[in-house]
């Protein structure tokens, strides 16, 4: 780990050892109320496909059918001390904006931006620069200001009357699950790990009940609840696990949550926008504070994730009154 990531990393480190996430730089919204409007075409998407906060985004798009109206840029899932990378595209340039690194959108909007650049991000095309990195704000929008260019028969994700349950289901998992792993496995003190370890199994437990009597979390129907916990569940034993200790249980090891994970992988938009290769080369090959071998784990067994789940016999449609995406 080159200095400028030691010092980004100590940044996010509190003086108890809890690690705190950088907050989101750009969050201006893509609305057609504000500076940004929605105009298909425009904007590009630049995701990860190893991180789960631009998981989200991929997910979501792809179940609205998003794909013809907002274009998408993949980074390398190794970084280098410059950041993420178009190193997949020939000649390691992203063919949609021409750029080389997803750092020159960050300086292009602000050239004094000193943070760590993250994956998801939307970028304005004519301008080359990031109008946000807003993630939690981004799937949303997605689906309430980009209605109008859903496909056909797209899902309703975040239904108004459903809306303060998702909040609250959302506030709670993130902050235990999705953010816990990460205090789990960034933790730099002995308290400060168990406490994220505690809250985050405490809160597995919950799902484990809440889960239990109903396919989906909010409603009968996915919804972006469902989606935000499925992009830290599939995760969870290929790198969550070892990597960032959370090795109270594996996922296989809790009965409803693993079937509950695998109804999700087995739907169109969730399984099929999985890469697992990209998730721990990523993890494994870029924390050089937690793996300094950088080796990556042959394991574990991937082939349970197309194991019957029985989900359905609880009722619930995944797509409502809509359709999956083709």
């Amino acid at each position: 780990m080159d200095a400028q990531q030691h010092a980004q990393f100590a940044a996010e480190t509190s003086r108890r050892g809890e690690w705190v996430r950088q907050g989101n730089r750009f969050t201006e919204r893509i609305a057609d109320d504000g500076a940004w409007p929605v105009e298909p075409g425009r904007y590009h998407l630049v995701v990860s496909l190893a991180c789960p906060w631009a998981h989200r985004s991929l997910i979501v798009r792809r179940l609205l059918g998003l794909d013809a109206a907002l274009s998408l840029g993949v980074v390398d899932p190794i970084r280098d001390e410059r950041g993420w990378r178009f190193t997949l595209d020939p000649g390691g340039v992203d063919p949609v904006t021409g750029l080389g690194f997803l750092a020159e959108a960050y300086r292009a909007a602000d050239p004094d931006f000193g943070g760590r650049v993250t994956v998801p991000a939307v970028l304005d095309i004519p301008s080359r620069r990031v109008v946000t990195n807003d993630f939690p704000q981004l799937s949303l929008d997605l689906s309430t200001e980009w209605s109008r260019h859903h496909r056909p028969g797209a899902p309703e994700l975040y239904p108004e009357h459903l809306r303060d349950e998702i909040d609250a289901i959302n506030a709670e998992v993130y902050r235990d699950v999705n953010n816990g792993v990460y205090r789990c496995g960034f933790a730099t003190t002995q308290a400060a790990y168990e406490q994220a370890f505690d809250r985050l199994f405490t809160a597995l437990d919950r799902l484990e009940l809440r889960l239990a009597d109903r396919r989906y979390l909010v409603g009968d129907t996915i919804t972006e609840a469902d989606v935000r916990l499925f992009t830290t569940l599939v995760r969870f034993d290929a790198v969550y696990h070892g990597h960032f200790k959370c090795n109270r249980n594996k996922l296989t090891e809790l009965p409803v949550l693993w079937a509950y994970a695998r109804d999700l992988f087995q739907t169109p938009g969730f399984g099929d926008t999985v890469d697992f290769d990209h998730i721990k080369r990523h993890y494994y090959g870029t924390h050089a504070e937690l793996n300094p071998t950088g080796i990556v784990p042959a394991g574990p067994d991937l082939s349970g994730w197309r194991l019957p789940h029985h989900r359905d016999q609880l009722g619930g449609r995944p797509f409502g009154e809509g359709t999956p995406p083709s």
